[in-house]
């Protein structure tokens, strides 16, 4: 779409909670608020660009304003409630292999240490890695039914890569109880059987396929406590996602039924 005058007309993109509605699009060029770490965040998408990953928005400038701008990536973001297709196996092996090749790529460029990366999600093990560490349906770019780019680096922070698949894992198998998967993602999803697909997509090794039961759990405590926190301080964003999601109850039940099916996801991960 275009205006009267020939100039690219303002476009609001939808989808995700942290920027609602302050994302812009203006033809080629997203506009959106600049993380704290927006600076060392741009040097590590142009750094990963030269090691060959071009599957994320090339940075083009920061503005005096507090906003930053990168290359608009095309295709489709699967939104909530997830459609049928975006929750396929194809698609799901798709996103495990991207997620290895930004990981490959990140394992060659080093982390500015003077950054403050975000905590709230990050890696509690440390590592020396960037982890995207919110690869969600709706930070995924698919074209062709495949998965083609991540965007929204915003939370990104120093891990391990099992962790990075471990959030991925969250998201996308999704490591959810029925009842509460039931409200986002498309009935009958085998979460053994797909969390066994994100693994060999993305060539786990037996180390970490051994680690990745303990670790989602990890994450699904971080996450419980990043939502506690948005809570606490009022964001109203996280206080009509909690009331909406069934409360503190949902994630009582998510956690247990975890714990209950550790077992059950640590075979199909090894044999």
């Amino acid at each position: 779409m275009t205006a009267d005058d020939g100039t690219a007309a303002d476009e609001a993109l939808v989808g995700g909670m942290a920027n609602a509605g302050a994302v812009i699009r203006r033809g080629d060029v997203v506009e959106r608020p600049a993380p704290r770490t927006a600076r060392a965040l741009h040097a590590h998408l142009l750094a990963l660009e030269e090691h060959g990953f071009d599957a994320a928005p090339r940075p083009v400038r920061l503005t005096a304003d507090g906003r930053e701008q990168l290359t608009f990536m095309p295709g489709d973001v699967a939104l909530p409630p997830f459609p049928h297709w975006a929750m396929s196996e194809s698609a799901l092996r798709s996103v495990g292999s991207l997620l290895r090749r930004l990981h490959d790529a990140s394992a060659a460029v080093a982390v500015d240490a003077r950054a403050e990366w975000p905590r709230a999600l990050a890696d509690p093990a440390g590592g020396t890695m960037l982890c995207h560490n919110d690869v969600c349906p709706e930070n995924v770019v698919f074209r062709d039914g495949r998965a083609a780019a991540l965007i929204d680096f915003d939370l990104a922070a120093p891990g391990r890569a099992v962790w990075d698949v471990a959030m991925t894992a969250r998201y996308w198998i999704p490591m959810l109880d029925p009842a509460s998967a039931t409200a986002l993602f498309p009935a009958g999803l085998d979460a053994p059987a797909r969390l066994r697909i994100l693994a060999d997509s993305y060539g786990l090794s037996a180390q970490e396929r051994a680690e990745l039961p303990d670790v989602i759990e990890q994450a699904t405590a971080s996450c419980r406590a990043f939502v506690a926190d948005r809570v606490a301080a009022g964001d109203p964003v996280h206080v009509r996602a909690l009331s909406e999601r069934g409360g503190w109850r949902r994630w009582d039940r998510c956690e247990a039924w975890l714990l209950a099916r550790r077992d059950a996801f640590r075979a199909a991960l090894l044999h």
